[in-house]
């Protein structure tokens, strides 16, 4: 049977030796670091994850020019380690986890904070706020066996050159095993998902013009806020 219009391209991600990641759906974690819950106002300690969730299309690569968000004046870059996953399943153990893991890349949640903020207020879901067009800047992706190891890694995030986030991997609440094992509680993972893993502490806003650059280790993630 065919389709009555043609459907849209299948959203990807560059792999770093060559070829393409096809992104399934993206998953995302809030308040996985505790200085950052603090410079949100809330309890790093008071809370179970927190998960919301972009659509697969919002994903952009590196090297990309962003139009500033539509229907915000206050939108926020949120440097952050991603996860893509080569399989899934449901209750995965640790070790199912990590097996489940192709790679690794620097990503930006991009997020309008007054959205945000007014949804939080009325006790509203995060959508308008988390999962808007192009808000899913991805850096290419590395082999897990390439990526080194990562426990001891810094995401840092520079805006114009000027460094606004400085952090070490370790510092996350929910390591990367721990977020996957939960995720998988509630949701069946496949193989195309991204896990986008939490931002510390340091996130501000953005103005057109603006250059983001995204560093996880040797991962790397660039691209630039447009008109």
């Amino acid at each position: 049977m065919k389709y009555v219009f043609e459907p849209q391209p299948q959203p990807a991600v560059r792999v770093a030796d060559g070829g393409l990641f096809p992104v399934r759906r993206i998953f995302c974690i809030g308040r996985n670091y505790a200085d950052h819950v603090r410079e949100m106002g809330g309890d790093p300690k008071a809370q179970p994850p927190v998960f919301f969730t972009k659509p697969a299309d919002a994903v952009v690569g590196n090297g990309a020019s962003i139009p500033y968000a539509q229907a915000t004046e206050n939108l926020h870059y949120e440097g952050e380690l991603v996860v893509a996953l080569k399989s899934g399943g449901t209750e995965l153990t640790a070790d199912a986890a990590r097996a489940a893991i192709f790679g690794y890349a620097a990503g930006c949640d991009l997020t309008r904070r007054d959205h945000q903020a007014r949804s939080k207020n009325a006790g509203a879901p995060w959508d308008t706020a988390k999962g808007f067009d192009r808000s899913a800047p991805v850096g290419d992706i590395a082999r897990a066996e390439d990526a080194g190891d990562l426990s001891a890694a810094r995401l840092q995030t520079f805006v114009n050159g000027e460094k606004r986030q400085d952090a070490p991997l370790a510092g996350m609440i929910w390591p990367v095993e721990d977020i996957l094992v939960a995720l998988s509680q509630q949701f069946e993972l496949k193989a195309g998902d991204l896990i986008f893993t939490g931002t510390p502490e340091g996130v501000g806003a953005l103005k057109p013009g603006d250059a983001v650059k995204v560093n996880v280790g040797a991962l790397s993630l660039e691209f630039r806020i447009g008109a």
